[in-house]
């Protein structure tokens, strides 16, 4: 962005106000974003923030969010699906709800329920006490196999009170409509723990996720810029790892060139924990040790975005198998290699569901190379190799041509081979999105401060971690 386009403002209630403005405007509320919205850079807004001491995260958390739920359009078969985890411990609560129409899909989901009985998840409706049932009715349906009277008693006392309170107090505060409650129906599917036995935990949790699914429902959450923007964000709590992607440049990539695995992982655990880092798993270490590397460094670091640099010349898609296999994020090719290779190569790898990079290293025309492609890579690397490096950095002129030749497409662009701070920061401002530096860091005697000296370039590199992250609700 220019920065030309807005005033500069004078006082912190200028500024706050613009930033409440423009966050009304974006699913996206990051430093980054806002800055797209206002037309600006981003290190301009962070200037501003700095100059009048304006806290971005405290503002964004003061703009009050619309609890409203929609009504939902009372002609044709309504058909709504809710989903909520709240809780901790044995007793964690999570609901998978639909609601709709007894003439509908869900009456006959309903009516099916309630009349094929599973040994181990027998549906039973929910009541708020015996012989007092709740409207819309309601079919409860235990995920986890009953197996004795004592889980029995669990779902046919604090889980089935829940539920049916959590609706009754759903068409009391209206986020079920009045008008629908004999015509809808509600089929609720509820988790409880074999181990669970607080039984007022069970109790507030089930009640609160059923409260929470039904206004999801209603509300047709998550909207779709919601979902996409959130993907990448988000972290599974059980699942126990993140699956990065390269949502957020710039980056910096940290390339393990050499073929010492134990080196390797020591240097693994002497960088510092940012979103910001990549590892990369070097082409000697591959060589050597095979991809088995990268496994091994799995161990070490179980989050990391990994990158195998293959050097890819032929086979691609047998390559790109061989380090998928063994948990690589992304794998590089050769932009030497034919585009037949190319084109297979980036192909597996995005139906694998990781990146496929191509690396222009000795490549002299690189347009033409990339125009020949007919599946574009994720990230484009302007490499300089090590035999060539003389210290200063060559070819960042070619960041802004390709990005403007190929302003159709989403990729990513790297730069690579000899690179220090100096050189870094001038690729940065040239619009690179990852840094990658190899011997500046491994062979360093203070690692840590020779990461931070790539991290410290700009404003939104310092962001070491993504503070907006989401991880629960």
């Amino acid at each position: 962005m220019s920065g030309t386009d807005i005033k500069k403002p004078e006082t912190r209630e200028e500024l706050t106000k613009m930033l409440v403005e423009a966050a009304q405007k974006t699913t996206k509320p990051t430093i980054s974003g806002t800055a797209n919205v206002l037309n600006i850079h981003r290190d301009t807004l962070y200037t501003w923030l700095k100059e009048l001491n304006v806290d971005f995260r405290a503002v964004m958390e003061s703009i009050p969010t619309n609890n409203v739920v929609p009504q939902v359009a009372t002609s044709g078969s309504t058909y709504l699906i809710g989903e909520a985890l709240l809780g901790e411990g044995n007793e964690i609560a999570h609901v998978d709800l639909l609601i709709g129409d007894k003439e509908g899909a869900v009456g006959k989901a309903f009516a099916l329920g309630l009349t094929n009985l599973s040994a181990g998840h027998t549906p039973l409706l929910a009541v708020i006490r015996p012989n007092l049932p709740p409207k819309p009715h309601t079919l409860l349906v235990p995920k986890v196999t009953v197996k004795n009277m004592e889980d029995a008693g669990k779902i046919f006392g604090p889980a089935q009170a829940a539920v049916a309170k959590a609706v009754a107090d759903s068409v009391e505060e209206n986020t079920i409509p009045r008008e629908r409650v004999d015509d809808w129906v509600i089929v609720c599917s509820v988790f409880i723990h074999p181990q669970a036995s607080d039984f007022r935990k069970i109790y507030q949790y089930n009640y609160s996720a059923t409260k929470l699914a039904l206004k999801r429902a209603l509300s047709s959450y998550p909207s779709v810029d919601k979902m996409l923007y959130d993907k990448d964000r988000a972290k599974h709590p059980i699942m126990g790892f993140k699956v990065p992607r390269l949502w957020r440049p710039p980056y910096l990539q940290i390339s393990l060139d050499n073929p010492d695995l134990e080196k390797a992982k020591k240097i693994l655990t002497q960088i510092p924990g940012s979103d910001r880092v990549i590892i990369e798993i070097g082409t000697p270490l591959i060589k050597r040790f095979g991809t088995r590397a990268i496994n091994e460094l799995r161990q070490t670091n179980k989050d990391a975005f990994m990158v195998a640099d293959l050097k890819t010349l032929d086979v691609g898609k047998v390559e790109v198998d061989i380090a998928y296999e063994d948990t690589a994020d992304a794998v590089v090719a050769s932009g030497l290699a034919p585009p037949e290779t190319l084109d297979s190569f980036v192909h597996e790898a995005k139906r694998l569901g990781i990146y496929g990079i191509i690396d222009m290293l000795n490549v002299e025309d690189i347009i033409t190379k990339l125009k020949s492609l007919k599946e574009f890579p994720d990230v484009v690397i302007l490499h300089r190799g090590i035999d060539q490096e003389t210290g200063r950095s060559c070819g960042l002129e070619r960041i802004k041509l390709i990005r403007q030749t190929f302003s159709d497409k989403k990729f990513l662009i790297a730069v690579a081979g000899g690179i220090v701070p100096e050189t870094a920061k001038e690729a940065l401002e040239l619009g690179a999105d990852i840094i990658i530096v190899g011997r500046y860091v491994t062979q360093s005697k203070d690692l840590e401060r020779a990461v931070r000296d790539f991290l410290e370039l700009t404003p939104t590199m310092r962001e070491d971690i993504d503070l907006y992250r989401v991880h629960t609700e």
